[in-house]
């Protein structure tokens, strides 16, 4: 810890989409001082020239191998997927004070085996999965201090769980045949889309894609598994929208008898009394990704359709910050007792 209570910032992974939005909010926020800005390309430049919207003067962008890793309290790690768990292995014991936020998907899935099966990639730091954790704050704030490694959850599954998780747990749905559609900004599949997505005409159309092996799947397979102690049938089809950023999640449920819409609301209204950034709009609330657009916000919207005891269930993120960077920063707070919403909006 520095001086006046603030804490050194290291980022890596920096000129990438998440990385980015994470500077733009960590350079206003009161606590933080960024040390390191650190990519593999591009070094010297200012992050200004990435993106004009941070007027802050910071770091140039640098190489890993500058960063004092005795000096810096917290390590944000928005990297490609199988990255992450390298930087984590080699400094997880040299500096016993040191958190690690990551970003990727490399400490998510608590079975080395599924994810190795899921994103292709040999997990070099198993022995450490135990030693993370998987964090929504919403669902999991008061485990974060036993911890010096937040796994940053995926940008899909936040918008799944916050809505899911709280209904499942009071019996309120059935849980035999969920569908989840989920439609996102391309910002969402990062940067270097074109070589992702070969399909013609990609930034004017929308594409379902990995419908039966998206791999944020096993993530939300998992964590329902985790909290509900059940394995819950569901589909899940992710789609790819012609616009920047945000995600509009549709969960198509089926009430308990008796279970009625104002029921279900008023149940999530009670589980997130006290969350700043959960949204329980009205029932039956016209709901997009507008409002929530650059805030660590998630909206969410229970809507009646004309078949009784079936039930829409909407929810509206950004994906860049609920689903990301805001989230990880959310993360931050909490492990070193700032008030939640600190640095946010």
């Amino acid at each position: 810890m520095s001086i006046q209570n603030k804490i050194n910032v290291a980022i890596i992974g920096a000129t990438g989409y998440t990385g980015l939005d994470l500077i733009l909010m960590l350079s206003k926020h009161p606590k933080v001082v960024i040390t390191n800005l650190c990519a593999t390309k591009n070094l010297g430049k200012k992050i200004s020239y990435f993106d004009k919207r941070i007027k802050k003067n910071l770091p140039k962008i640098d190489s890993v191998k500058k960063i004092k890793w005795n000096k810096i309290d917290v390590v944000f790690l928005s990297l490609p997927n199988g990255e992450a768990q390298k930087i984590v292995k080699k400094y997880y014991y040299k500096n016993k004070k040191l958190k690690f936020i990551d970003l990727s998907a490399d400490f998510r899935i608590t079975k080395a085996k599924i994810y190795e099966k899921n994103y292709k990639i040999k997990h070099k730091a198993k022995r450490l999965i135990n030693h993370a954790l998987y964090s929504i704050p919403e669902l999991c704030k008061d485990k974060i201090n036993s911890f010096r490694i937040i796994s940053n959850p995926g940008c899909y599954p936040t918008s799944v769980q916050l809505p899911l998780i709280p209904l499942i747990k009071k019996n309120l749905i059935n849980t035999k045949d969920i569908t989840i559609d989920s439609k996102s900004g391309f910002s969402g599949a990062g940067k270097n889309l074109e070589k992702k997505f070969t399909h013609k005409n990609l930034y004017s159309s929308i594409y379902a894609y990995n419908p039966k092996n998206h791999r944020h799947t096993c993530e939300i397979e998992q964590q329902l598994l985790f909290f509900l102690n059940k394995k819950i049938n569901f589909t899940f089809n992710p789609h790819l929208l012609p616009t920047f950023r945000g995600i509009l999640t549709a969960i198509y449920v089926q009430s308990k008898k008796g279970k009625t819409g104002n029921i279900l609301r008023n149940s999530l209204i009670k589980f997130y009394k006290n969350s700043k950034f959960i949204k329980i709009l009205k029932l039956n609330a016209t709901i997009g990704s507008g409002n929530v657009l650059n805030t660590n916000n998630c909206e969410i919207s229970i809507c009646e359709t004309r078949v009784k005891n079936k039930f829409i269930i909407f929810s509206a993120l950004d994906n860049l910050v609920k689903g990301a960077s805001g989230q990880a920063i959310q993360n931050m707070n909490l492990l070193y007792k700032y008030p939640e919403h600190l640095g946010l909006r």
